[in-house]
């Protein structure tokens, strides 16, 4: 009967070892926020788009503050380290002046993600 016992034991502890919460290809992640401004003016209801060199983009969507923080998934913020290209759009809701080129479609903006904090000030110039 100890015997038994001691084989469930093992198995059940074995097979909680290998359960996680994440896909056994999440990448590493940074925790990227910060605010996104035209002219000085903060931006609502903005996309703010991290693409990475290779693998999935993390998004983000600013609030009335023109404050964001990405996901990279529903449930798991963050963004893929190592050099990303970010994109600014405008949101389904969004409306209003237009965004340069130059942080959209043709975006400039770089950013190399590091493990752990991460704060990136977006300050547009429309001209």
């Amino acid at each position: 009967m100890r015997r038994r016992y001691v084989l469930i034991s093992l198995f059940l502890l074995g097979t909680n070892l290998g359960c996680s919460d994440q896909a056994p290809d999440m990448p590493e992640l940074g925790q990227v926020h910060g605010t996104v401004t035209l002219d000085g003016k903060p931006l609502e209801g903005v996309s703010v788009l991290f693409e990475p060199q290779n693998g999935r983009p993390s998004t983000a969507i600013t609030d009335s503050a023109g404050e964001y923080e990405a996901q990279y998934l529903i449930d798991e913020p963050g963004v893929k380290l190592g050099p990303n290209t970010v994109r600014v759009e405008w949101g389904i809701d969004a409306a209003g002046p237009k965004i340069p080129a130059k942080y959209g479609a043709k975006s400039e903006l770089k950013l190399d993600v590091q493990a752990g904090d991460n704060e990136f000030a977006i300050d547009m110039k429309s001209k």
